[in-house]
C-alpha cells in the first residue's frame, strides 16, 4: 500500500517570524519539547531552524542571543515536500540532501514537518532510532 507524507508527518508545525530572537525561539523549543521550528514570513515558509542551528550559528559565533534574530541562524536553502507526495520521495530527498527534517508545504503554506524520527517510527518502531524517537527526555 502506498504511503504518503501526510500519513506520518507532524502536522500543525510551530512557526516563528524571522525577527524573533534566538533566545525566544530557544525558549519555545524548550517549552514545547521541539528540536526544530519553521520560520515564516506572512505565513510563507522562509526557513527552518533547529536547536543545533541556534548553537552553531548564533551562540558559538559569540552573538548576543537576545539581539540575534532567528533569520540569522536558520537554514533557508531547504528542500520541501507536499503532503500528497509518496513517502518514499521524502526518504530519497532526506538521503540525497543529508537532512533529518523536511518541511511539508501545500499551496505555499507550511502544514507539517516530516523527520527521520517519524520515518523510523513508521518503518520500524522497534529499532533503536524508533525507541529513541518516542522516548521523553529526562527533566
Amino acid at each position: 500500500m502506498t504511503q504518503y507524507v501526510r500519513d506520518i508527518m507532524t502536522g500543525d508545525p510551530v512557526t516563528v517570524e524571522p525577527q524573533a530572537s534566538v533566545t525566544a525561539v530557544a525558549r519555545i523549543m524548550r517549552d514545547q519539547d521541539l528540536g526544530a521550528v519553521l520560520v515564516t514570513d506572512g505565513g510563507e515558509l522562509r526557513g527552518l531552524v533547529t536547536d543545533r542551528d541556534l548553537v552553531i550559528r548564533s551562540v558559538a559565533e559569540g552573538g548576543d542571543p537576545e539581539q540575534t534574530t532567528v533569520a540569522d541562524a536558520c537554514s533557508d536553502d531547504m528542500v520541501t515536500v507536499r503532503s500528497d507526495e509518496e513517502l518514499n520521495h521524502a526518504v530519497e530527498l532526506m538521503r540525497g540532501h543529508a537532512v533529518r527534517r523536511i518541511p511539508v508545504v501545500d499551496d505555499g503554506r507550511p502544514v507539517g514537518i516530516v523527520s527521520l524520527g517519524d520515518l523510523a517510527m513508521e518503518r520500524d518502531p522497534e529499532s533503536a532510532l524508533g525507541d529513541i524517537s518516542v522516548a521523553r527526555p529526562n527533566p
